[in-house]
């Protein structure tokens, strides 16, 4: 575990730099086909709070069992998909929400291969859902460990700060 310290604070977190590693490196390269710079500008290890008004969740399996979701602005998840279908579209529909289905499952994927043989790596991954909407609550189970990264968008377009933000949480339980 890596020890990182808080911003402005004597308190510090403790995160496991090898899903840091994986989540920062899985986002990267996924933004990456939809042509979109982001940089990371915050870590957690309690739950997140959703902001953004997309949020796509895959359940995961295997030394690790619980699951990994990609929160988006409304803006953030439309940028991202028609980079990534190369497709403009402009608002949210049905493909921007098919969209974050496979964005989420693309940055899944390469968490799932950067922790491969490592005492988190996993064995299967469910099909991806995606939430719309704001104001519901996940609830956790006794003992998961959470991941929260958050990263921020580099668009000079956007009026609001919430509309240049991206979150991926990783909870998981030891088996």
């Amino acid at each position: 575990m890596a020890t990182v310290e808080a911003p402005n604070q004597t308190d510090t977190i403790s995160v496991d730099p090898i899903l840091i590693k994986a989540a920062v490196d899985s986002v990267n390269n996924a933004l990456e086909m939809c042509n979109l710079s982001v940089g990371c500008v915050g870590l957690s290890a309690v739950p997140p709070s959703t902001s953004g008004i997309v949020t796509g969740i895959i359940g995961v399996h295997g030394k690790g069992s619980g699951f990994i979701t990609v929160n988006l602005s409304e803006r953030f998840a439309i940028k991202a998909v028609e980079g990534l279908l190369d497709e403009k579209h402009g608002k949210l529909n049905s493909q921007i929400i098919d969209g974050v289905g496979e964005l989420t499952n693309i940055i899944v994927g390469g968490v799932k291969a950067a922790i491969a043989g490592t005492p988190w790596q996993l064995s299967h991954m469910t099909v991806p859902s995606v939430i719309v909407g704001t104001g519901y609550q996940m609830a956790y189970a006794s003992g998961m460990n959470f991941l929260n990264v958050s990263f921020e968008h580099k668009d000079a377009e956007a009026i609001y700060l919430a509309d240049l933000i991206m979150q991926v949480s990783i909870s998981l339980l030891p088996v």
